[in-house]
């Protein structure tokens, strides 16, 4: 797993116990932070790339001691109060909020919503939490792309994809869809869409590698998509590809059609 900590084969490789072969050959100051940290804490935001050969810990040290110096590791030393950091099964690592709040200052604009939505969906992270704890981020690197972040954040983002759709449609100065909008079918929820205008009958579906690749799941969207064409949706729908300048055009042009605005 590092150079020298070694685990056997038939072993599953989880984010906690790579952290804590971490802590074998580390310094005893460090902690995760970053996307380590939300890694561990139930919200992975590394790109889809990285999983099969595993990222980088983000490991820094705690103000006076020495960073760790190993190629399996990224960091330095950050200044933490107590209150930043906690431990888990003997990791010590940055808390939900304290790791929301790095990843908004340090991540692209698109990636730094998505890892807050992400941390805001699995902890219940709160606009009043981080607008306490904003003022701490003064001068720091990013904290005015943080500022105009947090009022964006919503826990009902399922995805990093439908996180950068709906930033970019809020940045086109349109109205903000509905998240995880239920269409009913004779009374019962049936079809849940990822981002909706319910009134003009507007979906926009993002579709991210993992879900929406093999044969099974194109055939159950071409079901789904079909039905609601049918039934007077219009269905937009938006892949990593669609994020170019011409692409982003395209989509953005057929919601505003859709929705009647100029």
């Amino acid at each position: 797993m590092f150079s020298g900590v070694y685990v056997r084969a038939d072993v599953e490789l989880t984010p906690l116990l790579r952290a804590q072969a971490a802590l074998l050959v580390i310094s005893k100051h460090s902690v995760l932070c970053d996307r380590s940290a939300a890694w561990l804490h139930g919200a992975d935001v590394h790109p889809f790339r990285e999983r099969d050969v595993g990222p980088r810990l983000e490991s820094f040290v705690l103000r006076g001691h020495d960073p760790t110096d190993r190629p399996e590791c990224s960091g330095g030393t950050r200044d933490l109060k107590p209150t930043d950091w906690m431990t888990l099964d003997g990791v010590r690592v940055t808390t939900p909020l304290r790791t929301a709040m790095d990843l908004g200052c340090k991540l692209s604009r698109r990636d730094a919503l998505a890892a807050m939505d992400a941390l805001a969906r699995v902890h219940g992270l709160t606009l009043a939490e981080m607008m306490r704890v904003v003022p701490r981020y003064f001068r720091r690197r990013g904290v005015i792309q943080l500022r105009e972040l947090i009022p964006l954040v919503d826990g009902a983002s399922e995805s990093p994809g439908e996180s950068w759709t709906r930033l970019e449609i809020l940045d086109r100065g349109l109205p903000c869809p509905r998240l995880q909008h239920w269409v009913h079918v004779d009374g019962v929820p049936t079809y849940r869409l990822d981002l909706a205008y319910p009134h003009a009958r507007v979906a926009i579906e993002y579709d991210g590698e993992e879900f929406h690749t093999s044969p099974e799941d194109r055939a159950a969207d071409r079901v789904r998509r079909q039905w609601l064409r049918d039934n007077g949706w219009t269905v937009i729908v938006v892949t990593k590809h669609d994020f170019t300048a011409e692409g982003t055009d395209r989509w953005i042009r057929q919601i505003r059609d859709s929705l009647g605005l100029r």
